[in-house]
């Protein structure tokens, strides 16, 4: 069988959204029993079939590599992360519904690793105002996943959703939302489900078949 090939995916944010739970449910469609703090960085794999059930059909193999969240912005720290940035093809920007500044925060991941080798010349949030030029020329899909849905209590649930559709809207991204100890949030067929597709598909056109907005033939 010839090897397949592969995408890598980063999984950012703050530490304790739940990103080893979230990467753990994507690949093994299994409830991480008991989640421990992800040092360094770690890598799971999930297998991907591109344009499911059109004639373009093929398999791929999503790298997700779960990046640890230490809090700080010392330039020790983000230089330690930097090597873990390296020819990324997606982004997934992971923030706990629960905890506003870590959705704030995926500003400031998202601009570490897509930035890597620049310093910024801005301020990225002042005052709760994100400037979208910093992302203007991205070319690197992101999908935004709000997790812990199920302790949202339903009387404010509606509030915390419009904040955080805003956050997706500023990334140009879709936005899933979820409880990683239910795997029926992202059961075949539901819309998370179509979305994380999507998201998948659109990482490897861009990795494979678009280069400067052209299809290009990829040989393995």
């Amino acid at each position: 069988m010839a090897a397949l090939d592969r995408v890598k995916v980063l999984v950012l944010g703050d530490s304790g959204v739940g990103k080893s739970s979230l990467v753990h449910l994507l690949c093994q469609n299994q409830v991480l029993g008991n989640p421990s703090w992800t040092v360094g960085c770690s890598v799971d794999v999930r297998i991907h079939d591109y344009k499911e059930g059109t004639p373009e059909e093929k398999t791929y193999y999503i790298e997700l590599w779960d990046v640890g969240g230490s809090v700080g912005s010392a330039t020790s720290v983000k230089s330690t992360r930097a090597v873990f940035y390296n020819l990324l093809n997606g982004i997934i920007l992971v923030h706990d519904l629960t905890n506003k500044k870590s959705s704030q925060n995926l500003y400031r991941w998202s601009l570490e690793a897509l930035n890597r080798d620049v310093a910024p010349t801005g301020v990225l949030v002042t005052n709760g105002d994100y400037d979208r030029e910093q992302f203007a020329d991205n070319q690197i899909p992101l999908l935004v996943i709000g997790t812990k849905l199920d302790q949202i209590p339903e009387t404010k649930r509606n509030e915390v959703l419009t904040r955080t559709a805003f956050l997706a809207e500023d990334f140009n991204a879709e936005e899933i939302n979820l409880d990683c100890t239910n795997p029926r949030y992202l059961a075949a067929g539901s819309s998370n489900a179509v979305k994380l597709s999507r998201f998948f598909d659109k990482v490897i056109e861009k990795r494979y078949f678009l280069r400067d907005g052209n299809q290009v033939c990829h040989f393995s």
